[in-house]
């Protein structure tokens, strides 16, 4: 079964589905020997630790699908790409849309803000119209050769327009041939039933940081997103923010020995190389090449 395959079985037989976000190659195995069941990137923690910079639309097409590529293909559970705003018209959505599918991931997601975007949770955003956003969507449709290939739409309305221009999309875009709808930045768990409701397909929230608070999507008890009728839920901030939250505090440390010059032994930050190299499958890629090297006698 491709990864196109397992993540529509997970839309079909799974009541909830949790993807945290990831962003490299320890990210996407951490979550995968979690025993989460699948992932998601999203262009922001891509951009940022790709290119070293924010999320203000400058990270391309070609950048993108070989990351993704190199994460798809490192684990066996099915990976959603962030795709933006398609890279440009239609007609470059159903390239692009080609391209990710070839790289081996199992959906993406294409939002309608215009061109050059920004993180869906920034300020300043704006929308394109809701009929060149549907031509998108139809295109994306168009493009795929896999009908399992999940199209995820995903609008920033909210910001622009308010609830009831996401409810608005919300419906032209399900009508349009999306397979899910990813309503971003919404404030209230009344605005996300309402857009459940409003959708008619599965419905994906960023619930952003997962176990901290932000000013935008409050944090809401999984279980509440799911009997309100949420089937997936995104974690992109969770990893990346863990993180940066973890290297700050080796890096203290380090600063600290620098300082004093004594040495410091802190296994409570820091994990062994034993575990990095179980977590890469080291041992794996040594059976491998015990296989394929062994000369018969």
């Amino acid at each position: 079964m491709n990864p196109r395959n397992k993540f529509r079985q997970l839309l079909k037989n799974e009541p909830f589905i949790v993807s945290p976000g990831v962003y490299d190659g320890y990210s996407i195995r951490l979550v995968e020997a979690a025993g989460f069941k699948t992932a998601c990137t999203s262009g922001a923690a891509v951009s940022n630790a790709l290119l070293g910079i924010a999320d203000i639309g400058v990270m391309g097409l070609a950048e993108n699908v070989a990351h993704c590529r190199n994460l798809a293909r490192s684990v066996s559970i099915p990976l959603t790409a962030d795709a933006d705003t398609g890279y440009g018209n239609p007609v470059n959505v159903f390239h692009t849309v080609q391209m990710f599918e070839e790289a081996g991931v199992a959906g993406v997601n294409l939002e309608d803000q215009v061109s050059p975007k920004r993180c869906g949770h920034m300020p300043g955003k704006d929308v394109i119209s809701q009929a060149e956003m549907v031509k998108k969507i139809e295109a994306a449709c168009l493009a795929r050769r896999d009908d399992d290939f999940v199209i995820i739409a995903r609008t920033d309305a909210i910001a622009v327009e308010g609830i009831e221009g996401a409810v608005r999309r919300a419906r032209a875009y399900a009508a349009a041939g999306a397979d899910m709808i990813f309503p971003d930045a919404v404030r209230t768990e009344d605005d996300i039933k309402r857009l459940v409701d409003a959708a008619g397909v599965p419905l994906t929230i960023n619930m952003g940081f997962g176990i901290r608070n932000r000013p935008t999507t409050p944090l809401i008890p999984l279980a509440r997103l799911k009997e309100i009728g949420v089937k997936r839920i995104s974690l992109p901030r969770m990893l990346p923010a863990a993180a940066i939250h973890g290297m700050r505090q080796a890096l203290g440390v380090m600063q600290e020995v620098i300082a004093t010059g004594e040495p410091a032994d802190r296994p409570d930050l820091l994990v062994g190389i034993e575990d990095i190299m179980q977590l890469m499958g080291y041992e794996q890629m040594r059976a491998l090449e015990k296989r394929l090297t062994t000369l018969d006698e």
